[in-house]
């Protein structure tokens, strides 16, 4: 009898699916691929156990034709690309990677938030260009770091990090989010606080929402305009949460200091985009969770889930765990451990 079928778009696995099969090989499972477009997707779906989504969006038509798959994986954290209400109408988990590579995320917001804040590519051109005397001039109008606020806008496993750094450097940290208790905040030192408290009380405004109907352009431009005139704006998190042309004009116009940014509203980043040109908003290419153990680690995690719940058990994450009482999967005690109000 064959083993179970995992179909997934031909896209991003240059090394092949070795990390994956660890954990699927003793199932007698394949991966199969197909063409990366919707039709393609289709047409081999009814023959899919299960789904390995990425490098193209999963519609709810992709969804629907795959009628035997009873799981949904993503080697990512974000699952912005998967219909997931389509695949909870169906009974289907959907399972990402919440925890694999959050510390490069936390590291990377940091590196962002120092690095704006201290103008470090601005004054490495400085040195380049033979203007070494205004160096210091410029950070003498800079604020000591020690004593300013750090405000979380979602206080998820990624900003609980940052918190732990920034704490170091003795920020004063609060964070919105309604989901969020205050003990879980207040026991990491993070004051509990609403989203206008946050925009207008902090210096530093470190976004951390993830990509969802209720989040996009969370922030435009009435937000910006509540925060500081010295306020510098970091995002690790999604790029739709902002919207991006309420930021450019908060910068344009000097309504807030500056910004540190990986994420954005449109990936890659469009040539004619003014960020390009702001000397005082530093970017990166969507990388920050990027370290050495990337993609083994996230690939290890994708073949582990899809493990679990092709061998009859409940995933160790899972984005709309609404779906798993009724599943017919076992649950398994290591799960019921870990669940926790932002599982």
């Amino acid at each position: 009898m064959a083993g179970p079928r995992i179909l997934t778009p031909a896209v991003l696995a240059p090394a092949g699916y070795g990390y994956e099969m660890e954990a699927l090989e003793r199932l007698g499972a394949e991966i199969v691929e197909c063409a990366p477009n919707e039709a393609a997707f289709i047409a081999a779906a009814p023959e899919a156990d299960a789904i390995y989504a990425k490098g193209m969006k999963v519609t709810a038509a992709m969804i629907e034709a795959a009628r035997k798959a009873r799981i949904i994986t993503c080697a990512s954290v974000g699952v912005d690309y998967v219909d997931v209400a389509a695949a909870t109408a169906r009974g289907i988990p959907v399972t990402n990677c919440p925890d694999t590579f959050i510390e490069e995320v936390a590291d990377h917001a940091m590196m962002l938030l120092l690095a704006t804040h201290r103008r470090c590519i601005e004054q490495d051109r400085m040195v380049r260009e033979g203007r070494w005397a205004e160096g210091r001039p410029q950070l003498n109008k800079v604020p000591r770091l020690m004593g300013q606020t750090l405000g979380f806008v979602a206080f998820g496993r990624v900003a609980r990090l940052v918190a732990l750094r920034a704490k170091a450097f003795g920020l004063r940290l609060m964070a919105y989010d309604p989901y969020v208790d205050e003990l879980t905040m207040s026991a990491l030192g993070v004051v509990p606080a609403s989203l206008d408290q946050v925009l207008s009380q902090s210096d530093f405004v470190s976004m951390h929402a993830p990509d969802t109907a209720e989040t996009r352009k969370m922030l435009g431009a009435k937000h910006f305009a509540r925060m500081k005139p010295n306020a510098i704006f970091i995002n690790t998190g999604r790029g739709p949460t902002v919207d991006e042309a309420a930021l450019i004009g908060a910068l344009q116009a000097g309504r807030i200091a500056g910004a540190g940014l990986d994420v954005f509203e449109v990936e890659p980043i469009r040539p004619d985009n003014p960020l390009l040109g702001m000397p005082h908003v530093i970017l990166s290419p969507h990388n920050a969770s990027a370290s050495a153990r990337f993609d083994e680690a996230r690939k290890r995690r994708a073949g582990q889930e899809l493990a679990l719940v092709l061998s009859g058990r409940w995933p160790m994450s899972c984005v709309n765990p609404t779906v798993l009482p009724g599943s017919g999967l076992k649950r398994w005690q290591p799960y019921a451990m870990e669940r926790g109000p932002n599982s």
